[in-house]
């Protein structure tokens, strides 16, 4: 026989099934037994005229499909999580390692830059010294240049 605490678990899922079953229960009907199975099946009873093992048999039968459909959906439910946490866990190892090449080459090319400047300047530095005087010329000369360009620049607007 169908416990109290069975019925109140499934009570939403049963209570259409049993409304399908006997058209004559109505709402108020099934609200009235308050979790008390005997109850039920006397309200059945005297509403439908069915006999009570046939009521029984049918509380039975839709408990026990209940629980083995509530068991599928509750493994199909842990299968997924399972697979959800697998993905997950692919997907973090994936971002790690695009981080971490990411990372790489981003302080290669720090380095790269890096060992440029310092060849400019070094060789800049190597010019100032063999010839100060040609590199003082070359420096006013840039400046006068670029003095005239932004003197025309300004004076357009």
């Amino acid at each position: 026989m169908v416990t109290r605490e069975e019925l109140k678990g499934h009570w939403h899922e049963l209570k259409g099934k049993l409304q399908e079953r006997w058209g004559e229960l109505t709402e108020n009907d099934l609200q009235q037994f308050n979790g008390n199975v005997n109850q039920l099946v006397g309200t059945i009873e005297q509403k439908t005229g069915a006999g009570r093992q046939e009521i029984e048999d049918y509380l039975e039968e839709l408990f026990g499909a209940g629980v083995s459909t509530l068991e599928k959906v509750s493994d199909a439910v842990k299968c997924y999580a399972e697979q959800a946490k697998d993905y997950a866990g692919q997907a973090k190892q994936s971002v790690q390692q695009y981080a971490s090449g990411a990372s790489e080459s981003m302080r290669q090319q720090y380095e790269q830059v890096a060992d440029k400047m310092q060849a400019g300047y070094d060789q800049a530095a190597t010019v100032v010294r063999r010839s100060p005087m040609e590199s003082l010329a070359v420096s006013f000369g840039a400046g006068l240049i670029a003095g005239v360009v932004v003197s025309l620049a300004l004076r357009r607007r």
